[in-house]
């Protein structure tokens, strides 16, 4: 049986859109009552799981067999539930305006910085196929091998020079065809990457605001250019034109001429490419009125009202364009736009079988070959989205001619690409299920025939889409060839990559053509025209993520005293690369556990004592590191990772956040609360093993979930959002102690209780998401909220603000934001000489004892998302950024005065 990571493995698409990201409650609008639900059918990796029964054995494999069957949550749907869950907590309760995460860089460049230097803890490669980690929650041998955070723009040259951009980590160079990289961008107020193109003249460009439709990714801040990519690195004053591409997503960029055109999310404008200042030009917004300053701009529905996914020019005319618009779940607006002669633009039709209507055109992507004569297309189609559950792929098309009007003609559907030699065979989860969020197309530019194609895996035609191969399949898990052994696996296995495509390019090195992809584990490459198997599975893939490029996405991160090695064992949650873990020796780190990791829990005393979050309260334990061979495949006795999941975990959304809170009492690392609808509380540690160990210790109420979570001394805050998107948006913060007995100033009292914050309190209407208690007396509390202020957020009781304490438990708050950026707040901690830290979505910020006023902290943390902050025992504040891995930073150091 498969470990239930690979049954029900989940990918999360992250964040923060300050004008494109509403509730993701539109998300699957169109699939209302229409028929069954891709996620009400068993995730495709069951095949897996049926083949090591065969092999193993079915009466050795029912220990887990009941686990394993217990649910069939799709990532699909599941993307979409995390895409909320990230974009609520930054936009409830209302739509913010464009603009917001730009004042908020530039007030960040005149702060001062404190002393000290932040180090990047990791920094190495990370090996999700680490051998030492094959217990029953890991992904381990899978064939992804060396892994990194989502990679969503590439581009190569001649001469081997790679540039590969994280989805929030920047831009980084290679200059020997993949490897030894160098960050690049790092001085630029947005990291998000849209895409990469390099020019006729080599010159890069690189837009910003990550390109994936639906409020998936944190937007950016417009579109550089840098002149010389092989020696330079990117700099504010190198933004093509002005301000108008702020606080938007990027999803192409296409060249035609002395014009490049950019297709966004607030429709398509061009610019000049020969005279970069003056402004862009609006060239088609199908919904003016829900722009920023429309008469439309605050309905909930604007941010999905004007995207566009790709252009196409023609070869022989470049005025002859045409637009693929659309909104992933459907709308009427979404279709094919033609320029006509007079400048303007019409629905086009007659295409051949390319889709023109609305019912079938969402998300699609163009290829041109280099010499012109072919054009192709993948299109992802709402409809289908919304009847068929096994994919919504409309299909794969193909202009002969070259030109966009075609006559086009279909070359695959996903029946014909499930043939090929997918890995994905199961009912509910089958090529192009997430066709709207995974997407390339490149042409080799020495053969017009031969085609790359990136959905959830990686397809190739050499024939100009007669036969397709599969040459990099999701994972092994589901061939023949796989054995959790690596001795019994045969040579049919190669490496692959890493699920879930976004970027390609073709490159040179030496004489030597690569085709890179990138996916959510990184970047890869193999020969352009490679040797596969009989199955049509690429022999040489190479993982390019060596430990220099860095852009993992962490959500958390737990420390603890490394008792074999010396040192300290750090680990942490991330979004589809499972839970990384580095031991005091190691050069490599390994995962333990695999799919999504969320919220962790640490032992200080022991870091090989690990409690970690799948999604939705799934809380697995280990007291071991999850140090395994794999042998509880034979035995399953030998398994040493057990699901201890609370109740909550089983009414999926209605029960928990995506990433539910977890925490460790402050002064007793064996009482651990957890938060969903009910405040959880296990008083075992680490020795739990079931999750009918936990104690219900309070009702949040229906409705209601919890959003942050922390105990000291048995003193609880926690606090929850229902609804949790705008639409009625509610927060609060329920007060008690681990033993169910509510806190108050007198100490008595029988029962939990709600704090009073009503809309218009000191603490705003938005999402609270972190909370620290002081040890030495748990009526004094800090409490972060996210979001941005009423400045910003058009919606009921915004307030101002970003980090409030209370002296009385809650009964009153002060406002201690003082001279913060006004910028989501993710997470705060009360540091042993009484500073205070908070990690926001830009920098980590730090006050020191009895000041008023706010600092940076250190230096050279890049400017990317801190979602947690966390003190380990070795005296360092260690930060999971989403975007840029782990850093550590010695608070030892920090000198103790005031402003």
């Amino acid at each position: 049986m498969l470990p239930p990571r690979q049954q029900r493995r989940l990918m999360t698409c992250t964040v923060v859109a300050a004008a494109f990201g509403l509730a993701s409650t539109q998300s699957f609008a169109a699939q209302a009552d229409t028929g069954p639900r891709p996620w009400q059918a068993r995730h495709q990796a069951a095949v897996g799981r049926q083949h090591i029964k065969a092999v193993h054995g079915g009466d050795a494999m029912s220990a887990f067999t009941a686990e394993g069957d217990e649910d069939g949550a799709d990532e699909a749907e599941n993307s979409a539930e995390a895409t909320a869950q990230f974009t609520e907590a930054r936009t409830a309760p209302g739509v913010v305006a464009p603009g917001a995460y730009g004042a908020a860089w530039q007030q960040l460049q005149s702060m001062r910085h404190t002393s000290g230097g932040w180090d990047h803890v990791t920094k190495k490669a990370y090996d999700s196929d680490d051998g030492r980690y094959r217990d029953v929650n890991s992904n381990s041998s899978g064939g992804s091998g060396k892994v990194t955070g989502r990679i969503t723009g590439i581009a190569a040259d001649d001469q081997g020079y790679v540039y590969a951009g994280g989805a929030n980590g920047g831009v980084f160079r290679s200059t020997t065809g993949g490897g030894h990289w160098k960050p690049i961008a790092d001085k630029l107020p947005s990291l998000s990457t849209g895409t990469l193109a390099l020019d006729g003249g080599n010159r890069l460009w690189y837009a910003t605001g990550e390109s994936n439709t639906g409020a998936t990714s944190f937007v950016g801040t417009g579109v550089y250019v840098l002149k010389d990519p092989r020696r330079g690195q990117f700099r504010p004053g190198d933004r093509v034109g002005g301000a108008e591409l702020e606080s938007t997503v990027v999803h192409a960029l296409r060249f035609a001429g002395t014009k490049v055109w950019a297709a966004t999310s607030t429709g398509v404008w061009s610019h000049s490419t020969t005279t970069l200042s003056g402004p862009w030009k609006h060239e088609f917004v199908p919904n003016p009125e829900y722009l920023p300053g429309g008469s439309k701009a605050n309905d909930p529905s604007a941010p999905y009202k004007n995207i566009a996914n790709d252009i196409a020019v023609d070869p022989k005319d470049p005025e002859k364009v045409l637009l693929a618009v659309g909104w992933r779940g459907g709308d009427t607006y979404n279709g094919l736009y033609a320029r006509q002669d007079d400048g303007s633009w019409k629905p086009a039709s007659g295409l051949g079988d390319l889709p023109t209507n609305s019912d079938d055109v969402g998300n699609m992507t163009f290829a041109a070959a280099a010499d012109g004569s072919r054009l192709y297309a993948v299109d992802q189609s709402p409809a289908q989205m919304a009847t068929n559950p096994d994919s919504g792929l409309k299909g794969v098309y193909v202009s002969k001619n070259g030109s966009p009007f075609g006559p086009w003609t279909q070359i695959a559907d996903y029946t014909k690409l499930k043939a090929s030699g997918s890995a994905l065979q199961d009912d509910g989860y089958q090529p192009g299920i997430q066709s709207w969020y995974n997407q390339f197309l490149q042409v080799d530019p020495a053969d017009a025939d031969h085609v790359y194609l990136g959905l959830e895996e990686v397809f190739e035609t050499r024939n100009g889409g007669s036969t397709w191969t599969t040459p990099g399949p999701y994972w092994n898990f589901s061939f023949p060839c796989w054995s959790i052994d690596p001795a019994k696996q045969t040579g049919d296995c190669s490496p692959t990559t890493h699920s879930d495509q976004h970027a390609v390019a073709i490159g040179s090195y030496k004489g030597k053509s690569w085709t890179y992809v990138g996916n959510d584990g990184g970047i890869y490459r193999r020969p352009l025209k490679g040797a596969v198997d009989s199955g049509g599975h690429a022999k040489d893939w190479q993982s390019l993520n060596d430990g220099t490029i860095d852009t993992l996405q962490y959500y958390s991160v737990g420390v603890g005293k490394d008792l074999a090695y010396g040192g300290v064992s750090v680990t942490g949650g991330l979004q589809d690369n499972g839970q990384s873990i580095l031991r005091g020796r190691d050069k490599v780190m390994g995962s333990d556990f695999g799919g999504d990791g969320g919220d962790t829990i640490t032992d200080p005393a022991d870091g090989c004592n690990i409690a970690e979050e799948y999604v939705y309260l799934d809380i697995w334990v280990t007291q071991n590191c999850g140090v395994n061979d794999g042998s509880w495949t034979t035995d399953p006795a030998k398994a040493t990772e057990y699901e201890v999941a609370p109740p909550d975990k089983d009414l999926g959304g209605a029960g928990a956040r995506f990433i539910a809170p977890i925490a460790a009492d402050a002064k007793d690392s064996g009482t651990w609360v957890a938060g969903g609808r009910h405040v959880w509380v296990n008083t075992k540690g680490y020795a739990i093993r079931s999750g009918k160990e936990w104690t219900n210790a309070y009702d949040l109420g229906e409705g209601h979930v919890a959003t942050a979570v922390a105990s000291s001394g048995g003193a609880v805050y926690v606090g929850w959002c229902g609804p949790c998107n705008n639409q009625g948006f509610t927060r609060g913060i329920a007060v008690g102690n681990v033993g169910g007995t509510s806190r108050t100033e007198s100490g008595g009292g029988t029962g939990w209780h709600q704090l009073n914050l009503p809309v218009d309190a000191t603490i705003p209407n938005r999402y609270i998401s972190g909370f620290d208690i002081d040890p030495a007396d748990a009526q004094h509390v800090y409490v972060a909220v996210n979001g941005f202020s009423r400045k910003w957020t058009e919606g009921p009781g915004a307030g101002v603000g970003h980090v409030f304490e209370s002296k009385n438990g809650g009964a009153d708050w002060t406002d201690v934001s003082a001279n913060l950026p006004d910028v989501p707040a993710n997470t705060v901690k009360l540091l042993p000489n009484g500073g205070l830290a908070l990690g926001t979505d830009l920098a980590t910020f730090y006050r020191p004892a009895g000041a008023t006023q706010w600092q940076v902290l250190g230096h050279d943390l890049p400017s990317t998302a801190v979602m947690q902050l966390r003190l380990g025992p070795d005296g360092k504040l260690y930060a999971a950024t989403h975007g840029r891995g782990i850093w550590s930073f010695d608070v030892r150091r920090l000198k103790g005065r005031k402003d």
